[in-house]
């Protein structure tokens, strides 16, 4: 962009600040799309650089968060050109026992990706509270079984709440085709969402103390308190594997055989991942007082018990994203 013949000597900083404005709620917006924060952070910087690219021919005649929007649209419309969908493991498959030998695991592009809550939400509480459910893992995993076009238009007029007229305008369609299409999607929808919710309200004293009474269970591996704090059907998966476990005993059962290496496990709170509690779990290694990462481990509630722990195991490109260290050290007596 140093490049005196490029279009960026023709924007003002304003013109440019403008677009940065829109960088969060384009990023989540590309998220629910693709299932994956490292895709939505593509995307939303392929948007500014088209946007950048054509803003001479943007005339006004639509706000610029609209135009924007129509340009991300056709952007991760070509990124899903394809027939992958990203799922969770409970999509793929029944559960697992807690012997079940681990499978070979699946490559990055198969499953939903957890977003850091930074990325995604803006600073006003109220369109955090407001938006933070349509971020929820079972939600963006949801959307993965309609088609690019019906999820757009899912988004944009019941989450984003543009009109149906702003929505085909984005789409170049007519407004009778973007309401028949949404009709399909919230049926679709309707089949594959689950029912229960999972939301968490860092308010509610009783769930802060839910999540901080799990993370003192697991640090001790205190497998009788943490059972007492799961659902009778918690869910356990650890992407990229397609294995998953459920049920309360069966959990414990896991962790104390195959997971039995995470016994010593440090949690380190994060500001949450797709609105839920969320931390980067390390788990020691042989040299006393040094820790290495394991996963982000991502909390599902409902109501007063845990319904799922997902620990997602791709540390690598995670915990960068989420601003981790490659190492935990703490002081030995």
């Amino acid at each position: 962009m140093s490049d005196s013949s490029s279009p960026s000597t023709t924007l003002s900083p304003d013109v440019l600040a403008s677009f940065e404005s829109h960088r969060r709620e384009l990023c989540a917006y590309a998220y629910r799309m693709l299932g994956s924060s490292f895709e939505a952070e593509d995307a939303v910087q392929e948007t500014f650089t088209r946007a950048w690219k054509s803003y001479g021919s943007f005339e006004g005649r639509a706000s610029l968060r609209s135009w924007l929007y129509r340009i991300a649209t056709n952007v991760c419309l070509d990124m899903l050109d394809g027939p992958q969908r990203r799922a969770r493991p409970m999509d793929l498959s029944g559960p697992g026992t807690p012997d079940s030998p681990l499978p070979a695991p699946q490559p990055d592009y198969v499953w939903i990706e957890p977003i850091p809550n930074a990325l995604a939400f803006g600073a006003d509480p109220a369109e955090h509270a407001a938006t933070k459910d349509t971020l929820r893992l079972a939600f963006v995993a949801a959307c993965q079984h309609l088609p690019a076009t019906q999820r757009a238009i899912l988004i944009m007029r019941e989450v984003l709440r543009f009109s149906a007229n702003e929505t085909a305008e984005a789409l170049t369609m007519s407004p009778a085709s973007v309401n028949s299409a949404l009709q399909r999607a919230r049926a679709t929808m309707s089949k594959v969402q689950p029912t229960s919710t999972d939301g968490y309200d860092e308010s509610d004293e009783s769930q802060r103390k839910l999540v901080d009474d799990f993370v003192a269970a697991f640090e001790a591996y205190d497998m009788d308190t943490l059972t007492t704090l799961l659902k009778a059907d918690v869910a356990l998966s650890m992407p990229p594997f397609e294995l998953w476990i459920s049920g309360p005993e069966n959990v414990a059962a896991f962790m104390l055989g195959t997971g039995s290496a995470c016994a010593g496990s440090r949690m380190v709170r994060l500001e949450g991942a797709n609105g839920l509690p969320a931390f980067g779990h390390y788990k020691p290694t042989e040299e006393p007082g040094v820790f290495t990462p394991w996963s982000i481990t991502v909390l599902e509630l409902d109501g007063d018990t845990i319904a799922g722990l997902n620990f997602f195991l791709d540390t690598e490109r995670l915990f960068p994203m989420f601003g981790l260290p490659m190492e935990l050290r703490e002081a030995v007596a």
